[in-house]
């Protein structure tokens, strides 16, 4: 694709490229993980997070999404996994890159989140948006292989 510099009228290579993100679960000691009620479409509960901005790492834009979400200072644990899927995002092309992150106090909704409440795995809200349905059992398949681990000898 072809772009006309808006300056000189050059001809500009312009690329489609996806763009990254970041999503945090953040870990409520013994009540569960936070998510948002999107004000935006589209609107349903999410995992927190956004898009990273340029010059920011994956860590930072973790944390400052967090903050701008839930009101929380998180701790980040671990790099979950990124996905990839093209069609995981319906307004475009998005690769997300997950992170566990633990935080105390009640989250408040802020920025682009209505609501935002504490949940564990048996209580789900719907609907859930994106592909953070998936990203969730992920989670919390992981964390119970963690704990196995950590409780079996061996």
């Amino acid at each position: 694709m072809k772009k006309k510099c808006p300056h000189c009228g050059e001809d500009l290579d312009w690329y489609k490229n996806p763009f990254p993100t970041v999503d945090i679960i953040i870990e409520i000691q013994g009540r569960g993980v936070v998510l948002i009620k999107r004000k935006n479409d589209p609107i349903g509960w999410a995992i927190p997070g956004g898009f990273v901005d340029y010059g920011e790492s994956l860590e930072e834009a973790a944390v400052r999404e967090a903050r701008e979400e839930t009101g929380l200072q998180v701790e980040l644990k671990r790099q979950m996994h990124t996905y990839s899927d093209p069609q995981r995002d319906p307004r475009h092309h998005t690769i997300t890159t997950v992170f566990i992150a633990a935080a105390e106090g009640e989250p408040v909704a802020a920025d682009d989140a209505g609501e935002a409440a504490i949940f564990n795995e048996k209580e789900l809200p719907e609907p859930i948006v994106f592909d953070h349905r998936l990203i969730l059992q992920d989670y919390f398949n992981l964390s119970r292989t963690i704990i196995d681990k950590d409780v079996l000898p061996g």
